[in-house]
């Protein structure tokens, strides 16, 4: 245990002077009077009452005094600094947000299974830095590298279609995703690229994009999403809005490639279990641990004390009302 402002334990000076003060006049036998016409009631109770009880208050009333005085010195206690390991790395989500995530072969829809198992994957990884970017006909980012988990997560929910020009631009996603993390200084950084659809719009085409992340030292894992087949998809008729059996069509080829070339790895999802075991895969193969020096935790203990001080005044008081109702 230590104290945050040691200097005023000095105070300690003030009950000891009080106690020896009242030595004195204890010692001195100063004795009040009062002129009354008999003392027999006086002298009936003086055998009822203890003569050490009458000093009780007044050692109560010290002990609260000193008491709140360590209080407001404020006792700590920490433990000791330590060097301990923890993992972290840079992760960027690039996610598709063409209208085809909104097919049905996923619960409630691909786009919905994808934000929900994201956001598991953030709260699993509370030491990285991580950042999103959503592409569709183009590509923006939706949230910068941070740690702030309740900021990511707010805004991975944020995320739904039509909010940019339909399309699939994979080229642009990805080197958007890298743009955000090339001058990054983590020892590890990755993209987590997601689509369901083939690359037919962007400026920059994916082995481009590809190429940059391989110069940066960026790894790739790209996930392709949907079921192998067809899938119902949302078509609005005239009587509302309609399923209708579309084919899944994946580029699994280019992303497989994209991850190749950036040293990560091609997953396919056919579902929201088997979406959710590949971001458990990424989460267990990206682990970095780094040494860090951990910071003293601090307890509090001023409390204990200035509850102390509070019970001997209370105490003090109950005394002296009893006292005073003793014959």
């Amino acid at each position: 245990m230590f104290f945050e402002y040691p200097t005023l334990l000095w105070l300690l000076v003030v009950p000891a002077l009080l106690v020896l003060h009242y030595l004195y006049l204890e010692l001195k036998g100063r004795d009040p009077h009062l002129r009354v016409s008999t003392a027999v009631p006086w002298k009936a109770g003086a055998s009822r009452l203890p003569g050490v009880l009458h000093h009780i208050p007044f050692v109560l009333r010290i002990a609260a005094l000193s008491l709140i005085i360590v209080a407001i010195a404020r006792p700590r206690s920490s433990t000791e600094m330590q060097k301990v390991d923890t993992e972290g790395i840079d992760i960027t989500l690039a996610m598709d947000v063409s209208s085809s995530m909104l097919a049905r072969d996923f619960t409630p829809d691909r786009i919905s299974a994808a934000k929900d198992i994201a956001i598991e994957f953030i709260a699993q990884r509370p030491s990285d830095r991580i950042g999103i970017v959503v592409f569709a006909g183009e590509s923006y980012t939706q949230c910068p590298l941070t740690t702030d988990r309740a900021t990511l997560i707010n805004l991975m929910k944020e995320i739904e279609t039509g909010l940019i020009d339909d399309g699939t631009a994979i080229g642009n996603g990805l080197a958007t995703a890298v743009a955000r993390m090339k001058d990054s200084d983590a020892k590890s950084r990755v993209v987590i690229l997601l689509t369901d659809g083939v690359n037919n719009s962007g400026e920059i085409t994916p082995q481009t994009a590809a190429e940059i992340a391989k110069t940066y030292g960026i790894r790739v894992y790209t996930i392709g999403v949907g079921k192998d087949g067809t899938a119902p998809y949302p078509v609005m008729t005239p009587f509302g809005v309609r399923y209708q059996e579309v084919k899944v069509e994946i580029d699994e080829a280019l992303l497989r490639d994209i991850a190749t070339s950036t040293g990560g790895r091609y997953f396919r999802a056919t579902d929201n279990t088997k979406l959710s075991e590949i971001y458990a895969e990424i989460n267990r193969m990206e682990k970095t641990r780094t040494t860090v020096d951990s910071f003293p935790i601090y307890k509090e203990l001023y409390l204990g004390y200035a509850l102390a001080a509070l019970a001997c005044l209370l105490l003090e008081l109950l005394l002296k009302l009893l006292m005073r109702r003793l014959p």
